[in-house]
This record gives structure tokens, sequence and C-alpha cells, in this order.
């Protein structure tokens, strides 16, 4: 599985963080979840946390889904 790439993200004034994928906006946090946020992505590896953040990242049963019937065409 390739690791994730693209995604950065911004700090805004009142605590907000706004994080993007190859430029879009993918979420953004305020409060206590963008204290969170900005402990973990000092902590680990930035792109890893970025994208469990918002979610996108592989789950692993992509070839399950792929081969159930009703995603058979």
């Amino acid at each position: 599985m390739p690791r994730p790439h693209g995604f950065t993200y911004e700090q805004h004034a009142g605590g907000t963080v706004r994080i993007s994928h190859h430029g879009r906006p993918a979420t953004t946090l305020n409060g206590p979840r963008a204290a969170r946020f900005l402990t973990e992505v000092e902590a680990f590896d930035p792109q890893l946390v970025m994208a469990r953040w918002t979610g996108d990242y592989k789950r692993g049963n992509e070839r399950a889904a792929r081969d159930h019937p009703r995603n058979r065409r």
C-alpha cells in the first residue's frame, strides 16, 4: 500500500487548523480537536496523521468490496 502524500495543514488565528489534500480543503478542526491534531502531527509522520484525521486512507477492504456481487458489472 503506498504511503499517503499531498497533505498540508495551515494553523489559523483562534486555534483553527485547516487540512488540505492536493490543494483542496479536506477538513477543518477547531478547539480541543485542533490542539490534539497539532500534538500528533509533531510527534508522528505528518502525512499519516493528516490522512487518518481526514479519513482519506486505505482500510484494507478495497479488494473485498470490489469483488462483492453488488459491485460487479
